[in-house]
């Protein structure tokens, strides 16, 4: 346990509690506020550009992999598949229990994708809705297969590179078949019924992957990784800035699809913030209630994303889709993050005192 503690990064720690506030903060936006609340206000443009914390989130998955004990193909494999099990219980959740007790999903919301409520079609197209857990269980297989073939820290930065060149161009790939479509989809999708395709977002996790390995390599020095991190992180921005310039629609147009220059360029910037908020770590004391705070976020990161998601989804019912201005998504957003947080702390209890019930108890019955 000791050695385990050791390992950790309190500056990657912090950056993906960061990473879950910020995309409570963005989901929160996305659900309750107005498209011109969105996409013509202060709050707005600051909250969307908060969402490109998603990247901090992914590359630092890569990074606490390597450090993680469970290396071996079957647990990473056994982790796969228990991440994608939550992905598609939560869409689970999020959508078919409250059309279930509500009596079908608000019809705003519905409409937004083009779909009818109370359908077959819409309850399997949001039953298999992709998202982050769904890129990181998939992820998790590749990650196993390079982990158990390769030990270098270029094979899983030159596998992100090849993705990321090669995104665009297979941008919407199917092969006509039912079922195997949707798994193309996951891999490759340009509609929003994948919002975090393989190609290109399972190059920042394993960029995080090559990271990992690196700072093992260089016998977990911090401030020399950080340093090199930085300069690499430079490097990536220049790369990703020049290409961005050359076709912004192409390369950045939308988000969710990238091209590689935003995807390069997202990278970079994410390794000078990792830089950034280590400088910033190095100032204060590790146990100051922010920083405790973020750890908490940070070790909770999967039950938190669908807390908040759940609960984000389920106030639609009370709060309305697509209704409120940016004074009051401003007010929601310390309430999201709250009640998160606070259903977290309840159920890490009962959690706990089911553990210690159980274990308490007799191995056999009389």
């Amino acid at each position: 346990m000791e050695t385990q503690q050791k390992k950790r990064i309190l500056a990657i720690d912090i950056a993906r509690g960061m990473s879950v506030i910020f995309m409570m903060m963005i989901h929160t936006m996305l659900i309750y506020g107005t498209i011109p609340t969105q996409t013509h206000t202060i709050l707005g443009e600051i909250t969307l550009w908060l969402g490109r914390g998603t990247t901090m989130f992914l590359v630092s998955m890569g990074i606490s992999f390597v450090l993680s004990r469970r290396q071996s193909f079957q647990k990473v494999c056994k982790r796969g598949l228990y991440i994608l099990g939550i992905g598609y219980g939560m869409n689970f959740l999020k959508f078919l229990v409250p059309e279930f007790l509500f009596g079908g999903l608000p019809e705003a919301f519905v409409s937004a994708y083009g779909l009818q409520s109370g359908t077959l079609q819409t309850g399997i197209f949001f039953l298999l809705l992709g998202d982050i857990l769904q890129l990181a269980g998939v992820t998790l297989f590749i990650m196993g297969i390079i982990n158990h073939f390769s030990k270098s820290k270029y094979v899983p930065l030159i596998l992100a590179l090849i993705i990321i060149a090669i995104s665009k161009e297979v941008s919407g790939f199917r092969v006509g078949i039912v079922g195997l479509d949707y798994i193309c989809d996951l891999f490759f999708s340009n509609q929003f019924n994948v919002y975090f395709p393989v190609f290109p977002w399972s190059a920042f996790i394993l960029l995080g992957m090559f990271l990992g390995r690196w700072y093992k390599e260089l016998e977990e020095n911090q401030t020399v990784f950080f340093k090199k991190m930085l300069v690499l992180g430079f490097v990536f921005i220049a790369i990703g800035g020049v290409l961005n310039f050359t076709n912004y629609e192409y390369h950045f147009g939308d988000y969710y699809h990238l091209g590689p220059g935003g995807s390069i360029l997202l990278l970079g910037a994410t390794m000078v913030f990792f830089w950034l908020i280590n400088f910033v770590v190095n100032l204060f004391r590790e146990d100051n209630p922010v920083f405790k705070g973020l750890i908490f976020c940070s070790k909770n990161v999967t039950s938190l994303y669908v807390i908040q998601w759940v609960l984000i989804n389920w106030g639609m019912y009370v709060i309305g889709f697509w209704e409120h201005d940016q004074i009051t998504v401003l007010g929601l957003f310390p309430v999201v993050i709250g009640l998160s947080i606070s259903i977290q702390i309840l159920y890490n209890s009962v959690r706990s005192q089911w553990r210690e019930k159980w274990s308490a108890a007799p191995l056999s019955i009389n």
